[in-house]
């Protein structure tokens, strides 16, 4: 069950890391065609991530039954504020910046949602990076 939860760790973080690179790096550099792709894509993996997230915390609950440490606390706390932020800000953020970008809609409304969901994102990142430190701590302990 570790093994499973490392993994879906990762893939979780490296998709959330990779869309908000993505969205940077398009808004700089991109057409306004390369940015509704980008919206696009981030939709289909949103596929991929919501369930990397869903099983990182079951796995990681599983995990931790019977064990009282104090970083599986602190990562207890953060799973939830990762997981609302997740679907309460970020998947309504992706979906609707999706449908403005494929509208061609690039105004004021989609750039201060593109701010909120880098945000949003940026935060998610640092939360679940930050639980993963946590967990590799206590991993060298336990060994």
């Amino acid at each position: 069950m570790r093994i499973v939860h490392r993994l879906a760790a990762l893939v979780a973080i490296a998709s959330v890391g990779s869309f908000w690179i993505s969205t940077v790096l398009v808004e700089l550099f991109g057409t306004a065609g390369q940015i509704a792709s980008v919206k696009q894509l981030i939709v289909y993996g949103m596929g991929l991530l919501v369930p990397a997230i869903a099983l990182t915390g079951i796995t990681g609950a599983r995990l931790s039954v019977g064990r009282d440490a104090p970083g599986i606390s602190a990562k207890r706390r953060r799973m939830p504020v990762i997981a609302a932020n997740g679907l309460l800000v970020l998947v309504p953020l992706a979906l609707y910046l999706n449908h403005l970008a494929a509208e061609g809609a690039f105004d004021t409304t989609f750039y201060g949602l593109q701010a909120l969901e880098l945000m949003a994102g940026a935060t998610n990142l640092v939360l679940m990076v930050g639980n993963v430190a946590l967990g590799r701590r206590m991993a060298a302990n336990i060994a």
